[in-house]
């Protein structure tokens, strides 16, 4: 018994006499909605769309790549369900229909001209597979020439515009038959455009080519769309025939997509994996389709396979879109977000009819795409007024996953795993000195001063937030905004394992920022030792102490734009030998010295390039003091100021 992995071919899986989920039922409900010329099914990536698409055409049509699909459903559901509504067996259907049927999946070109050259590749290898109507007695001379010119990939972009349209009437003539047009993953070409930066020329064209197939096609039977996102009717399938679009907030189809839990249960059981389940429900449950909970299938049979539980999705789901979104968001958006990942629920406005342009400006759309992609799971929602008002969460282990990797890739994309990794060990060993150059190399290399918004500290909250979310649940939980003492800290990083540092920070940021460099540092230097003082005078350990935390550090930060200062301090007090205090002092000495002969150097070196200039006598080697910006710190962990 073999269990399919990474098959997308319905053919392939039959002929193999591979074991699969079958999911034949899903053609029953299609047959049904004979009222439907245009249907569209959004559902998240590796769901299992492109393999109900190949399963639907191998079933409509006779044949494919020569070989006959008389058969092939004989041993499956949809064989045994009875009759249609006008009293037809539904398997008298079968092989009766021509089809076309393409897949837009890998048209993720970074420009317009090569996207175009991939649709153009596409479009020859799918007239290469009807090369049979160059033979054709019901076609005309001109016709065939036509094909001939899509065969060789010698199209224009008009060509390529209704080169569907005229497919459809080419095979309608052959087989005196209208067409059935199975079209996958149609949004991948607009998300790639719109990710680098040729959006309108690919909608353009999209809406030339899907508009001629799919309006007013006299050739056309009935057609099956399916992608991620549910694109706005109003911004590409605009003037279509009333096409019906089904998301994962609607109910039809929900069940086939993904697995439903007495699939799962079917499935470990056969496997000798029962056992599993309660894990398997925390890493791969939890997303609910309209009230149908289901899991997702990729991860699913990736487990069986493997009987390892590990996050399988992230490492197959394009999430360029996804990351861009949360990583230029607003604060507003930031902190929701915030929420989520500490397990909690937010409540948003979902609006499905997703227009790529608002993806930025307006966070009701990024919530939507965010539902959409499989990122978040709608809980419950309210529809009042056409407005849809939703509770959302991460739907489980796994994804939660992928947003620790999102963020920690981008960080480390921006100043390389090793300084991420060693941002997180400084921390959580208390090695605030090495944390404090961390954190400066972050802020005057990375974060720009239009990123902080009008909401400083609550950008800096989220901020430090997604620099912690990637630690392992398993080691730390990670605290936002809780009741603890007589008060509520910003964050609190509670270990899980015994004679791990605890760690509570509080949050401090300069409601105005001085213009002398000297002034804003005494202000933060005042401000992080409020923020300190805060922690001590409320309390915020008691909620780790009545944990049975041993060594819990206390961390003040002020923040002013792209500078800040920490002051420290840790409970239990530890008593300091006078060697050490005199180690200290030479160190804070050492470090002063060095900032004093930077500044002098770097002073120097500027009075001679405008000497040089102006053509006059140098300035004198000792310029006149200016203030001074302290940042060191021993690497101990007692009161501190950097």
């Amino acid at each position: 018994m073999e269990l399919i992995l990474g098959y997308d071919d319905f053919g392939k899986i039959i002929d193999q006499k591979l074991d699969f989920v079958d999911k034949s039922l899903f053609i029953k409900e299609f047959l049904d909605s004979v009222g439907t010329e245009v249907t569209v099914i959004t559902r998240p990536r590796r769901f299992g769309k492109t393999l109900n698409l190949s399963m639907l055409r191998y079933f409509l049509a006779s044949e494919i790549h020569g070989r006959s699909t008389k058969g092939m459903f004989d041993n499956l559901k949809i064989a045994h369900c009875g009759n249609d509504k006008n009293g037809v067996n539904y398997i008298s259907h079968q092989g009766q229909y021509p089809v076309i049927f393409l897949t837009f999946k890998d048209v993720k070109e970074v420009s317009y001209t090569d996207a175009i050259n991939k649709l153009r590749i596409i479009i020859r290898n799918l007239y290469q597979e009807s090369r049979f109507l160059i033979k054709s007695e019901r076609l005309e001379v001109d016709e065939k020439s036509i094909i001939q010119k899509m065969m060789d990939a010698k199209s224009e972009l008009a060509d390529l515009e209704v080169s569907l349209l005229q497919l459809s009437n080419y095979l309608s003539k052959h087989y005196q038959k209208n067409v059935f047009i199975l079209l996958d993953e149609y949004d991948t070409p607009l998300q790639a455009s719109f990710l680098n930066g040729y959006y309108d020329e690919m909608k353009g064209f999209m809406q030339k080519m899907l508009g001629t197939a799919l309006k007013g096609n006299p050739y056309l039977n009935r057609a099956l769309v399916t992608g991620v996102i549910r694109v706005a009717k109003e911004s590409f399938f605009s003037g279509l025939n009333n096409p019906k679009i089904y998301s994962v907030m609607q109910s039809q189809y929900s069940e086939y997509f993904g697995f439903t839990q007495e699939e799962v249960d079917d499935l470990l059981k056969k496997f000798g994996m029962s056992d599993q389940a309660t894990d398997v429900r925390k890493w791969y449950n939890g997303y609910r389709f309209a009230g149908t909970i289901v899991y997702n299938p990729w991860s699913i049979v990736n487990f069986i396979a493997s009987r390892e539980l590990r996050p399988y999705w992230v490492n197959t789901s394009d999430n360029a879109l996804i990351q861009e979104l949360v990583m230029n968001s607003r604060s507003e958006f930031k902190e929701a977000l915030e929420k989520l990942l500490r397990g909690e629920t937010c409540e948003q406005l979902i609006n499905e009819h997703v227009v790529f342009g608002d993806l930025k400006q307006n966070p009701g759309a990024a919530w939507s795409l965010l539902v959409s992609a499989g990122y978040l799971n709608v809980v419950s929602s309210i529809i009042q007024d056409d407005v849809t008002t939703c509770v959302l969460e991460i739907p489980n282990r796994e994804v939660y996953g992928v947003y620790r990797y999102m963020i920690k890739g981008w960080l480390s994309s921006t100043q390389g795993i090793s300084w991420y990794n060693e941002f997180l060990k400084n921390l959580l060993s208390g090695n605030m000195q090495e944390f404090y150059e961390n954190l400066e190399i972050l802020f005057t290399q990375v974060i720009s001063v239009r990123d902080i918004g009008r909401e400083p500290e609550a950008f800096y909250h989220a901020l430090m937030l997604g620099l912690i979310c990637s630690l392992d649940r398993n080691i730390y939980e990670i605290i936002s905004n809780a009741e603890s003492g007589y008060g509520h800290s910003d964050i609190m990083i509670v270990p899980k394992i015994e004679n791990k540092l605890g760690i509570v920070l509080e949050l401090k940021s300069l409601k105005e920022i001085p213009k002398k460099e000297q002034t804003v540092t005494r202000l933060l230097e005042k401000s992080a030792k409020e923020a300190l003082t805060q922690i001590e005078k409320l309390n915020y350990v008691a909620g780790m102490q009545k944990r049975g935390i041993k060594e819990i550090l206390k961390v003040g930060i002020a923040f002013a734009g792209k500078r800040f200062q920490i002051a420290t301090a840790v409970w239990p007090p530890k008593k300091i030998s006078s060697a050490e205090i005199k180690k200290i002092g030479e160190k804070k000495e050492t470090t002063k010295k060095k900032v004093r002969q930077a500044k002098s150097s770097k002073k120097a070196t500027k009075a001679k390039k405008i000497s040089k200039s102006r053509k006059i006598a140098p300035p004198a080697k000792n310029p006149s003091k200016r203030g001074k910006i302290t940042k060191s710190t021993p690497k101990g962990k007692n009161n501190q100021q950097i």
